[in-house]
């Protein structure tokens, strides 16, 4: 029996946070930790999502507290916010979601950054 691989898609928004990691760790001086991402991003992470979609700790499990937060999370459709997924690996938490079977990446951030993004769809 084969396993179901389901597809994982980068949004607009999770290169937007990519390059924000990005230039974070540049002012960090921390240049070489960027193109670790990208390699364990590729090695682990897409092929973690694409086998077991579903690995992700729920995101609403520990709600967020802010207002700001909790009026972000309002404005998105009915039901979305259920369907959120949060993925650690390493220093950096990711945000996505799976529907149908794709996974879609929507945000990234390491550790010591201080939220999410939920500026674009």
């Amino acid at each position: 029996m084969t396993d179901r691989l389901y597809r994982v898609e980068l949004t607009a928004s999770f290169l937007e946070r990519l390059d924000a990691v990005e230039e974070f760790l540049a002012g960090a001086d921390a240049h070489f930790a960027y193109d670790d991402l990208l390699a364990e991003l590729r090695s682990t992470v897409f092929p973690n999502l694409r086998r077991f979609p579903r690995m992700g700790r729920r995101y609403l499990e520990q709600p967020p507290q802010s207002v700001e937060a909790l009026t972000l999370l309002a404005q998105l459709p009915a039901g979305a916010a259920d369907a959120l997924r949060e993925y650690l690996s390493g220093d950096y938490l990711i945000l996505y979601t799976e529907v149908e079977s794709t996974v879609y990446l929507l945000s990234i951030r390491h550790h010591r950054q201080l939220s999410f993004s939920f500026a674009r769809p």
